[in-house]
């Protein structure tokens, strides 16, 4: 059974991103952003409360230390270096949750991390050095580190498909600094088909394949709202409860 994911809580201060307030009645699991890329201590617990009160469970979305670059810039760091930035983050998520009588559902990393641990054994490890604290499952794409490092050590791994990023030929997403404006109506097909086939059409008209286990859609898209409602209306028949 499929779930519907999205990153949230990516505010900062008084800066808003993303409508969180109607994102979340319409999403299994959220995303929560942890103070490096987006959010700080208000917002994760603003955060947390709001999925509570909509029965959404909750995992951590850590990233690289780039505030400034909202986790979307690759860097140099070290496989312990990586660690320890994870464990700080999660950790700090893992309190606010507790302060609401709530679990940690799993471990997503965010942007450039993502990316990097799907290509570099070092990150790859490093995500699951912080997961073997936490001990709950990983997000991440088949075909890539994600899948083999994780599941080599022993973690939970969930494959999720990208109902409003477009696909590379080699089957990964394509990463932005910023995203662009996507037709809901077509992202609600796509994910679908993704769904159905275990297949995605890349930006150059290749079927790559993929696996869908849960469906994101980014809270900072111009649209998201619209993209969320159009998914979930298309794929309940496939839909878990969480």
């Amino acid at each position: 059974m499929v779930s519907i994911n999205c990153d949230m809580g990516e505010a900062f201060g008084l800066y808003k991103l993303g409508d969180d307030e109607a994102l979340m009645p319409l999403i299994s699991i959220a995303n929560v952003a942890c103070g490096f890329h987006g959010s700080d201590f208000n917002h994760m617990r603003t955060t947390v409360q709001l999925a509570k009160r909509h029965g959404v469970k909750v995992g951590a979305h850590p990233s690289l230390p780039d505030l400034q670059g909202f986790g979307r810039r690759e860097m140099k760091i070290s496989r312990e270096e990586m660690t320890n930035c994870m464990i700080y983050q999660i950790g700090a998520l893992k309190g606010f949750l507790e302060a609401e009588n709530m679990v940690l559902n799993h471990i997503k990393p965010h942007g450039s991390l993502y990316g990097m641990a799907a290509r570099q054994p070092d990150i790859a490890h490093a995500v699951c050095d912080a997961a073997d604290i936490f001990k709950v499952p990983l997000l991440g794409m088949i075909n890539t580190l994600h899948e083999s490092v994780y599941t080599e050590r022993g973690h939970g791994f969930m494959a999720e498909y990208y109902a409003d990023l477009d696909y590379s030929d080699d089957g990964f997403v394509i990463i932005k600094r910023q995203y662009d404006w996507k037709d809901a109506t077509e992202a609600a097909k796509r994910a679908v088909e993704a769904i159905k086939t275990s297949t995605t059409v890349s930006v150059n008209g290749k079927s790559v394949p993929v696996r869908a286990d849960t469906i994101c859609v980014h809270s900072d898209s111009p649209n998201a709202v619209a993209i969320a409602t159009a998914v979930r209306d298309a794929i309940k028949p496939y839909m878990s409860a969480a």
